[in-house]
């Protein structure tokens, strides 16, 4: 079953009060419910593996710029100076 992806759920539990409020404050700050809070600060903590990484950076170099530019990876200018 390649490219399916498949969703699982986590129960914490023994989580203090205060801590279920600071998350509720949270997620009212940024519009979002406690449970999309709670998975976007995992999803955040998770990071990337290396593959991912560097996959999301060529998207980003892909992407024009505001002004339509595109921009290319910065290394090899970087070392086109080093051997000057």
């Amino acid at each position: 079953m390649k490219g399916r992806c498949v969703m699982h759920d986590i129960l914490i539990r023994g989580l203090a009060p205060d801590t279920i409020q600071r998350l509720k404050a949270q997620a009212k700050r940024n519009g979002r419910s406690l449970q999309k809070e709670a998975k976007a600060i995992l999803e955040h903590a998770a990071g990337y593996t290396r593959m991912e990484a560097v996959a999301v950076g060529d998207e980003w170099r892909r992407k024009p710029s505001a002004g339509g530019q595109r921009f290319n990876d910065s290394a090899a200018l970087i070392r086109e100076d080093r051997t000057r």
